[in-house]
C-alpha cells in the first residue's frame, strides 16, 4: 500500500469518528469534548487528506517507507491526542502527560513531513501525469 492510499483511508475513518463525536455531543447537549472533536477533524481528516494529496503527486515518495512511517506516526499521535484532550475536558487531569506526549508525537511526524518537503522535493521515479486536451 502507498502512503497516499493509507492517508486517504485513515482520513475517512477519522472523519467518520469525528462526525460521530459531533452527533453524540449534539444529541446529549454536552459539548465538553468539543476541543477533542476539533483536534480529530483537523489532524485526522484535513491534515491526513492533505498529506495524501502531497504523496500522490510524488510517486517515488508515495512508495517510500519514510512516508508510511510519517502517516502511521501522525495517526497514532492523533488518536492519543484526541483521547487525551477529551479526557482532560471531561475532568481527568491525569491525561495531561498523555496529551503532552501525543503532541510531541504529532510534532515529530510533522517535522518528518517537513524534512520530506524541504529535503526531498525532486524525488520522483516517474513524472506526474498531466492532462492534455483531446484533439
Amino acid at each position: 500500500m502507498k502512503a497516499s492510499t493509507l492517508s486517504f483511508r485513515l482520513a475517512v475513518l477519522f472523519v467518520v469518528a469525528g462526525m460521530a463525536m459531533g452527533i453524540g455531543m449534539a444529541a446529549s447537549q454536552d459539548h465538553s469534548i468539543m476541543p477533542a472533536h476539533a483536534h480529530l477533524n483537523l489532524l485526522g481528516w484535513v491534515s491526513l487528506f492533505l498529506f495524501g494529496i502531497y504523496y500522490e503527486r510524488r510517486p517515488a515518495l508515495d512508495a517510500s517507507r519514510l512516508a508510511m512511517v510519517q502517516v502511521w506516526l501522525w495517526s497514532a499521535g492523533t488518536v492519543l491526542l484526541t483521547i487525551a484532550v477529551a479526557a482532560i475536558h471531561l475532568g481527568y487531569t491525569a491525561a495531561d502527560p498523555v496529551a503532552a506526549l501525543a503532541s510531541l508525537v504529532v510534532l515529530a511526524a510533522m517535522l518528518l513531513f517537513g524534512y520530506m518537503v524541504f529535503r526531498l522535493p525532486s524525488v520522483s521515479s516517474e513524472p506526474t501525469p498531466h492532462i492534455a486536451p483531446a484533439e
